[in-house]
């Protein structure tokens, strides 16, 4: 079946100029790159990585307020891949060994448990709307949330606005179980909805071609077992009720309207609840030899940057392409 999809695929690309699909989702990057599936497409059909990775976009401004916090005494619990993100000078791993209370956690089952020794506990959300509805769940618990969600349409569109030349997207397949698959329209380019397997990315890619060369601007879904037309209505009615739409910084992008989530009730804010520690935290500028930006909008490769398999690796990340399995980096020199 994948050797029929790659024939597909070779056939309606010859002549067609250049195009380039932007994959948004680390595991879909996983995939692309544990399998060589760039290697095995048309020399003229290119996929780049944008920025899928929920923790690669996190900015330092925000991982510089949470190490604030924690040194402040407040307890923080969060997802183990936050714990190396570089700040602008600590990482909340180097907080950690100096003794504050940082809790990591599998689940926000986990952040309950320990809300009950430690009441005044803030946890630090992170992702994309995968992950949104367990820190609703939190909010609706009455847990205080330092929010670093991250909406994935608004970033999307910037993109298209970008230097960089898009014609389709792979859109990330759970991010759509909860948005569902009627949202992508307004994004008025071909893409296609895939799950996590090669065959799907070849799907994914051939459907794209067929809408380009066609002239079409619409969205395929290539993950109809999982995915719906509307998503997950129970979760995105819990998300409405807790939290709202907001700005937010993306590392390396800048500041995006409306492509965050804060929480409604002030009391639950912990940006708001804090913020007279927090207006005291300046951060410094990133590493200036560190390209995670340009990779992050998918302008180069991780190969392309001097600092990467260098001195910057996984087991010493200097930037956080590098930190998150679903990083670019991360992932490029796993599979090196």
């Amino acid at each position: 079946m994948v050797g029929s999809l790659l024939r597909d695929i070779h056939n309606i690309a010859k002549g067609m100029p250049d195009v380039s699909i932007m994959e948004v989702c680390g595991g879909h990057t996983n995939v692309i790159m544990r399998y060589g599936i760039r290697s095995l497409l048309p020399k003229n059909i290119k996929l780049i990585s944008g920025p899928g990775c929920p923790v690669c976009v996190t900015s330092q401004k925000d991982i510089d307020s949470v190490v604030a916090l924690a040194l402040s005494g407040v307890p923080i619990a969060t997802y183990g891949d936050m714990f190396r993100v570089p700040g602008s000078n600590m990482s909340l791993e180097d907080v950690k060994v100096n003794g504050t209370k940082i809790f990591e956690v599998l689940s926000t089952t986990d952040v309950l448990d320990l809300a009950k020794e430690h009441k005044d506990i803030v946890f630090f959300g992170i992702g994309f709307e995968t992950t949104v509805p367990m820190t609703a769940y939190l909010l609706e618990k009455n847990i205080c949330v330092y929010s670093t969600h991250k909406l994935m349409i608004p970033p999307m569109k910037a993109l298209l606005k970008d230097e960089i030349k898009i014609d389709g997207f792979i859109d990330p397949g759970h991010v759509s179980t909860i948005i569902g698959y009627n949202v992508w329209d307004e994004l008025n380019v071909p893409q296609a909805i895939s799950g996590f397997s090669p065959k799907q990315i070849f799907e994914s890619v051939y459907e794209i071609l067929k809408m380009i060369k066609s002239g079409q601007k619409s969205v395929v879904n290539c993950y109809d077992s999982v995915v719906t037309c509307d998503g997950n209505i129970k979760a995105n009615d819990l998300i409405n009720k807790t939290m709202k739409v907001s700005d937010a910084e993306w590392r390396g992008i800048g500041v995006i309207p409306n492509s965050g989530l804060e929480p409604k009730d002030d009391e639950c804010n912990a940006k708001i609840k804090y913020q007279e520690i927090l207006k005291n935290v300046k951060s410094e500028k990133d590493n200036s030899a560190c390209r995670c930006s340009e990779i992050l909008k998918g302008l180069i490769e991780p190969k392309d940057c001097k600092l990467f398999g260098n001195v910057c690796t996984s087991s010493a990340p200097k930037g956080a392409c590098m930190v998150s399995d679903e990083g670019t980096c991360s992932i490029a020199y796993r599979y090196s």
